[in-house]
């Protein structure tokens, strides 16, 4: 527990003045037998009080439990003989009545202002996250740019075969670094449960190996996936297949098939 922190809350101050609940009076109480600095907080706040109804109330002398009992339940006010004493007396009562109200008051600011506090630091790392994520979107955007328009990279287009004569797709292969990435915004979203796969082929005899599967193909807004490709491949194709992929190509679901040209 950060004791400092706590006693800076204000709470001692309305536990002082007596308008907190019982849970929470005995709360403090226990509080202020384990930590030593609470409880002289407590005597300290409780002095001040005392002192402030002296000044007011020359000549009147209250302990400090018979001063709140008078202030919290309105006790009769006892006649003096001198007037001028009396209404001092009035005054010293009313002043601590004036203290414990303006303590609730500097509790509640408090507690608003830590409240305010607390959403704009939420406010903060929620920009902060998004502007994170954004740097990185921009970072990834920019390394496919870079990658596509290497020397290197064959580009392969892919067209759309019986099932789906509308759609398309592009392959970018860096046979140097193994990689093959396929540009698959002309594919249609697969229905649920099944998943797009991509293969490498030999064209003869035809001999079909899987490249591995355009996951998250619905959630991806680019629509463009990274895959290794050490094989000699003469051909890609994409084939629509139960989720999880297939061990060979279904081909009556074969959506695109594209040859790669002779260097």
């Amino acid at each position: 527990m950060d004791v400092q922190k706590y006693i800076a809350s204000g709470i001692l101050e309305l536990y002082v003045a007596g308008i907190l609940s019982d849970k929470e009076n005995l709360e403090i109480a226990n509080y202020a037998k384990e930590y030593p600095e609470i409880k002289k907080e407590i005597e300290a706040i409780e002095a001040s009080i005392l002192t402030l109804s002296k000044k007011a109330s020359p000549g009147v002398s209250y302990t400090f439990q018979s001063l709140m009992d008078r202030i919290n339940k309105g006790g009769k006010v006892i006649s003096m003989n001198k007037r001028s004493s009396s209404a001092m007396t009035y005054i010293g009562w009313a002043a601590s009545l004036l203290l414990a109200i303006g303590l609730f008051f500097m509790y509640q600011q408090n507690q608003e202002l830590k409240s305010n506090i607390e959403v704009v630091e939420q406010q903060n790392t929620s920009l902060e996250q998004q502007i994170a994520d954004t740097d990185s979107s921009l970072e990834k955007t920019q390394e496919l740019l870079n990658t596509i328009r290497d020397k290197d990279i064959n580009v392969i287009a892919l067209g759309g075969q019986t099932v789906s004569p509308t759609s398309y797709a592009k392959a970018y292969w860096n046979k140097k670094e193994e990689k093959v990435y396929i540009d698959a915004k002309g594919l249609p979203e697969p229905p649920d449960g099944f998943v797009y796969q991509v293969w490498s082929l030999k064209l003869s005899p035809l001999t079909p190996t899987s490249m591995g599967l355009l996951e998250d193909f619905t959630t991806d807004e680019n629509k463009v996936f990274a895959l290794n490709n050490p094989n000699e491949s003469e051909a890609f194709g994409i084939t629509l297949e139960p989720a999880g992929g297939s061990e060979s190509p279904t081909l009556e679901q074969l959506y695109t098939l594209g040859v790669v040209s002779a260097s």
